[in-house]
Formats: structure tokens, C-alpha cells, sequence
């Protein structure tokens, strides 16, 4: 069922009644109006409850995707995502389990929890431009995984990202440099590509982001021997994803 449609309606329906119902006075255009009622079904909440540490500890790398990949294609299909805020605020005070941990870009049109159709202590989200790893972030990830429990890492790339598109042209500015010099690795590295190598070809730049998230992928790998080990002994998994920007789709993929 997608209500949100017709939730939207409602919402925009109401607001002057609602404005009108603040000031302890009725709108003219309100008299004699019938409200609306919607109704939402259950199964449209998102109201599971936050994991505690023994039903986290049942789950398996390959469930977590699952739940991921199906989260997506939940966001993908527009399904309205009410949460059970309150509950969940109260429930994760004194303790966290989350599933997994996102390295997504800094985007702000990349609403990671929403993407995943997750909620309040169900995922870790460490947030950066580019999508980068650094010592801070490997940090991150080892707390999330060997700290806290979460059974899978995905780094999130996306179309259409300024930093690719500013790494290509060897932007320097700040500490923005710095940053981007650790993206400019799958620049130099001239991996197979027929076409203008340019950030004004979509193309190229789409090819940059896929192998900047490979790069990262690998560099958790490398630089984070407690990661390694736990991936080597199948206690998390750590794959790759690219958020399309018109449709929300993240497609995914496990680099060997």
C-alpha cells in the first residue's frame, strides 16, 4: 500500500485548518469541511524494535544485506516510512546494536537511513566527501564492527558527486586538497576507459566513483588489520554500493 500520495494531500488539505486551529480560531475556508481520516495499515510502520545484543549477535553478514537490499527497494517503490520515533529514542538510551555501517559521501540528497528504510539504532552512518578512508574513519569502522557488533560495511558512492567531479580536475583548495588527493589515486592510475576523460562527461565520472569505491574498499582492507580478520573469518562483509540519484536504487556488489 503507498499512501503517500494521499497523505501529502491531506497534509496540504489541513494546513490552513491547522494554522487556524493554533490561534484558537476557525479558518472561513474551514466551515463546514469534513476532516480526513487516514488510515494507515501496521505493516506501513517502520516499528520493529532496536536490537538487543543477543538478536544481533544471531545475525549473519548475509542476513544484514538482505535487509539492506530489501530497505532499498522499499525506498525505491516510494513506501512511506513512519517510524516509531518515540519508542525507538527510549529503547536505544542506554545501548546500541546496530546492523551494519554505511561510509557514504557527504551528499546531502542522500538520506542514508531513509535509502535502507531504517531507522533509530539500526544503522551506524559515518559521513564524509567522497566517501574516503582515513585513519579517523577506519577508527569508525572497527568500532561499529569489533566494538559494536555490525555484521557489514558498505561503502556508498554515488552519481553525480562533486568531489569525483572536483578530483578529476584537480581541484586545490583548503583542506579540500587534501582530501581529494586521496581520490586522485584512481585518477592516475588509468584504468581502462574509452572516452573523454573530462568531468563534464557523466561517463567518465560514473567510472571514477565505481573505482574510488573500490580504492576504499580496499584501503579498509589494508589498513585495518582487525577488518581484515574479522572479514576472513566470515564475521562481517564489506561490499560496495552506488546510489543513483534519479531513482534511489543502490546497486550493489562484492569486490573479491
Amino acid at each position: 500500500m503507498n499512501i503517500s500520495k494521499t497523505l501529502m494531500t491531506a497534509l496540504l488539505l489541513g494546513a490552513t485548518g491547522l494554522i487556524a486551529c493554533q490561534n484558537n480560531t476557525k479558518s472561513p475556508n474551514d466551515m463546514g469541511k469534513k476532516k480526513e481520516i487516514i488510515e494507515i495499515d501496521s505493516d506501513e510502520v517502520l516499528s520493529a524494535k532496536v536490537l538487543t545484543a543477543e538478536q544481533q549477535a544471531k545475525l549473519t553478514p548475509d542476513t544484514v544485506l538482505n535487509i539492506l537490499k530489501k530497505g532499498n527497494e522499499d525506498f525505491v517503490a516510494d513506501a512511506l516510512t513512519i517510524r516509531n520515533t518515540s519508542t525507538r529514542i527510549r529503547e536505544a538510551a542506554l545501548g546500541q546494536y546496530p546492523k551494519a555501517v554505511i561510509l557514504s559521501c557527504l551528499d546531502s540528497r542522500i538520506p542514508v537511513e531513509d535509502v535502507f528504510h531504517r531507522g533509530i539504532g539500526d544503522l551506524f552512518v559515518a559521513r564524509v566527501a567522497g566517501n574516503i578512508v582515513n585513519e579517523d574513519i577506519l577508527g569508525s569502522l572497527e568500532y561499529a564492527c569489533k566494538v559494536s557488533g555490525s555484521k557489514v560495511i558498505v561503502v556508498l558512492g554515488h552519481e553525480h558527486c562533486g568531489a569525483i567531479k572536483s578530483a578529476i580536475d584537480d581541484v586545490k583548495l583548503g583542506n579540500i586538497t587534501a582530501l581529494l588527493s586521496k581520490i586522485r589515486p584512481v585518477i592516475n592510475a588509468d584504468t581502462p576507459f574509452e572516452g573523454e576523460k573530462t568531468s563534464k562527461n557523466k561517463t567518465y565520472v560514473d567510472h571514477i566513483c565505481l573505482e574510488n569505491v573500490k580504492l576504499s574498499i580496499h584501503t579498509i582492507r589494508e589498513k585495518s588489520p582487525i577488518l581484515k580478520e574479522m572479514e576472513t573469518k566470515g564475521e562481517i562483509k564489506i561490499v560496495g554500493g552506488i546510489y543513483k540519484m534519479e531513482t534511489g536504487k543502490v546497486e550493489f556488489f562484492e569486490l573479491l
